[in-house]
């Protein structure tokens, strides 16, 4: 099968997109993109494919993007951006330290669990180039920077030290969420949570406040 822009993919079949504003295409375009690169993979995913998804022209969809590198590095933004936006308002809702780790754990799993296609591709991308792996860092060095701050300044430890328990909490929360979305979302999500929880709190709940009369202990 053909059309005036080229062969279409085995299977597909082109449906004219509505007429967007080019801030709504453009977002579309990155929606149905990230579809493509987590179920084929960024090597096999193909510009005809994300353009006959979307229902328009491939001159429409390199109208909004140089090529499938620009387009990949603005669907890993998006994500990326989406990821840090939540751990933060996670972090920033509560004074309450155990509260905090529970908001943030459960940003994780509720990540994996809502948007598995964004989780997928922050965290099970390949790195390729320098830009790639740059926004696959930010994404994990974000989290951590944002934990970090608060648990140095509550704790009064040094840079070192405190970073080290952000990079913790950070990767079991990561790790545990990827390990239950593969396996299959196994047990309950709010059980999954409690359990990372328990062991991340089991630790950091020992860490001495600078100011013992805040909430949280």
């Amino acid at each position: 099968m053909t059309s005036p822009d080229g062969p279409l993919p085995t299977g597909a079949t082109r449906v004219r997109a509505a007429r967007l504003p080019k801030g709504a295409r453009r977002r579309q375009l990155i929606d149905i993109a990230g579809t493509v690169f987590v179920d084929q993979g960024y090597h096999s995913a193909g510009m005809d494919d994300i353009a006959v998804l979307a229902g328009v022209s491939k001159p429409v969809l390199y109208q909004h993007f140089d090529s499938k590198r620009d387009l990949y590095l603005e669907v890993l933004r998006h994500h990326v951006d989406e990821l840090l936006g939540r751990i933060r308002t996670a972090l920033e809702s509560t004074s309450d330290n155990r509260r905090r780790v529970e908001d943030a754990v459960d940003t994780f799993f509720a990540y994996a669990d809502t948007d598995t296609r964004g989780f997928r591709l922050v965290f099970s991308s390949e790195p390729g180039d320098e830009g790639v792996r740059d926004e696959l860092d930010r994404a994990t060095e974000g989290c951590i920077d944002a934990v970090h701050d608060l648990v140095r300044g509550d704790s009064g430890l040094d840079v070192h030290r405190s970073r080290l328990l952000a990079v913790g909490l950070v990767g079991a929360s990561r790790v545990s969420a990827g390990h239950w979305l593969d396996a299959g979302r196994p047990i309950p999500r709010e059980d999954a949570v409690a359990m990372t929880v328990a062991l991340c709190w089991g630790g950091l709940s020992k860490i001495p406040r600078q100011n013992s009369d805040r909430p949280g202990r």
